[in-house]
């Protein structure tokens, strides 16, 4: 009798088991991703159609790039500390981290201390951090004492306008880099404040863009007076470099104001192309990042406004990002709900009136 029972008690868990197994199977085959928790607008991408971007060990070809000083070191460990946290510890991208001299073996130890990936150290060649020969250097001198004594924002370093210039020409021509295909720029005391549950690399692959950003703001007018100048001269000159359909309108109006896009995820042999190159070269040539202070953001934003249409580039709406004093934080609550979000939406700058994405989602 006692057997009886034991049997029929073993024979009703055995059913239990293999019912509930088949529930389960049957749940997972009508589970479809919530599109919110990709973050991503619609238009972009269909979740159910690219799971690749969630639940696939492919890795675009692609690094994480930091230039940065061994003075910015505890800082750079605290930006390194969240993206890891809040995004790399699942995708493992290598970091690639560039100065102007040698870093030292604590920065070295500390910084690959804090991740899984591999990590590259790189000292940017002379020719790309110092006086082109064609700068007059006394001039430049005289350039940085009057901006500083103008108060105008980093007007009176040297070198904050070797950083723009390498930056702006050079940093995709590092030996470092030149294996990769795409780079997500680092910078010190950054903050990520929510999680990122798919690959931006990857969906930047996928969709053939070209540049990603969060932030956008207006550049400082005194920093770059005859910027757009030179732009128009290089745009009369090299009509065939400027692509149809571009996103002029973006960066520019009637008396060339430009922006600077803060953050960014980009395709290095976009840098690398001929029309990019000629640009450069072009302002190069001018003297604009010694005798004013033109920065590596509006070069940039320039470029991929003439070179790109706005199909190819995109705004990382749910990467929430800070970079004093500046923070982009999504205001939707299901981004705070799914990506555990530490933000204030209060705070957040896309809206303020020195800020470009309005213009950007009215282009």
């Amino acid at each position: 009798m006692n057997l009886s029972i034991r049997s029929l008690i073993f024979l009703s868990v055995r059913i239990a088991v293999i019912f509930l197994l088949v529930i389960f199977i049957l749940l997972l085959k009508n589970i479809k991703l919530d599109p919110r928790t990709s973050f991503l607008d619609k238009e972009w991408i269909n979740p159910n159609k690219d799971l690749t971007l969630f639940y696939n060990t492919t890795r675009a070809n692609a690094a994480v790039v930091a230039l940065v000083r061994n003075s910015e070191l505890y800082g750079l460990l605290e930006s390194i500390r969240q993206f890891e946290d809040r995004w790399n510890k699942k995708y493992n991208y290598p970091y690639v981290f560039l100065n102007d001299v040698d870093f030292t073996e604590e920065f070295k130890f500390r910084t690959s201390a804090l991740t899984k990936s591999k990590t590259y150290y790189g000292k940017i060649p002379e020719h790309m951090w110092s006086y082109p020969s064609w700068i007059n250097q006394t001039k430049a001198a005289e350039c940085r004492a009057e901006m500083s004594s103008k108060n105008v924002i980093y007007g009176g370093s040297e070198s904050y306008r070797h950083m723009c210039r390498f930056n702006s020409g050079f940093f995709f021509q590092h030996q470092l880099l030149l294996p990769f295909d795409y780079y997500w720029r680092l910078e010190p005391s950054v903050q990520f404040m929510c999680d990122i549950d798919y690959d931006p690399f990857l969906f930047m692959q996928k969709n053939k863009l070209i540049y990603g950003f969060t932030i956008s703001l207006m550049e400082y007018e005194s920093t770059i007076p005859t910027l757009w100048d030179a732009v128009k001269q290089f745009i009369e000159e090299y009509p065939h470099h400027i692509k149809e359909n571009n996103i002029m309108k973006f960066i520019s109006n009637d008396n060339g104001e430009t922006y600077n896009l803060n953050f960014e995820i980009g395709d290095l042999n976009f840098w690398r192309s001929d029309p990019y190159r000629d640009f450069f070269n072009h302002l190069d040539k001018l003297g604009g990042f010694f005798y004013e202070r033109w920065g590596d953001a509006p070069v940039h934003s320039i470029a991929v406004a003439l070179f790109a249409q706005k199909s190819e580039v995109h705004f990382f709406n749910d990467i929430a990002y800070y970079h004093i004093p500046f923070q982009h934080c999504p205001t939707e609550s299901e981004y705070h709900e799914i990506g555990r979000c530490h933000c204030d939406p209060g705070q957040n700058f896309d809206m303020e009136w020195y800020s470009c994405t309005p213009k950007w989602f009215a282009t």
